[in-house]
């Protein structure tokens, strides 16, 4: 029986030393892992302000993208702005004046043969009366295409015009047939 106590005394030191050793082990894992943490945060500071610095670069890349969409945007809408001014431009006080005295059926015919641009113009300067009867000889389809070209000339120059609103109406058309 005495050989049999021996292993178990030898156990029972083992264990106990496993016990010291790891008690050992536990501050030097606990220092390590301090001393990890702090050799590796200048790193991970750089690492976090190059990720940002990165970031920073797609979001203003992504603001120049829009601002030049919104350039190519303004440009086509000044575009439009001098293309309705040329279009009043050429609908001359005199061409106007010779549209309104002939009669709806001619002047019909003739603004049929203009391009679009020309005829809308000389139908926006007419008197209201004379421009609806040479409006009614026209087919539905030229007529409506007109009317579009005209009243999107209107909401530009009604826009192009002061902000004030309280501005008294305009007044009504003479009877007479020719614009004031």
């Amino acid at each position: 029986m005495l050989i049999a106590a021996l292993p178990g005394r030898a156990v029972s030191q083992d264990v106990k030393k496993s016990e010291v050793d790891s008690a050992k082990v536990e501050p030097e894992i606990g220092d390590s892992i301090g001393r990890y943490c702090s050799n590796i945060a200048p790193v991970v500071g750089e690492a976090r302000i190059a990720w940002q610095m990165k970031r920073l670069g797609e979001l203003d890349a992504e603001i120049k993208k829009r601002i030049a969409e919104l350039d190519a945007k303004e440009a086509e809408a000044r575009e439009w702005v001098n293309k309705r001014e040329e279009m009043l431009k050429r609908a001359d006080d005199d061409i106007v004046a010779i549209y309104g005295k002939m009669q709806p059926e001619a002047a019909s015919a003739q603004l049929i043969a203009m391009e679009d641009a020309s005829a809308a113009a000389i139908l926006s300067k007419l008197n209201p009366r004379v421009a609806s009867t040479i409006l009614n000889e026209m087919e539905a389809a030229r007529a409506a295409k007109l009317t579009d070209l005209m009243s999107g000339a209107a909401k530009a120059a009604s826009a192009a015009a002061s902000p004030d609103v309280s501005s008294s109406p305009p007044a009504p058309p003479p009877d007479d047939g020719k614009k004031s």
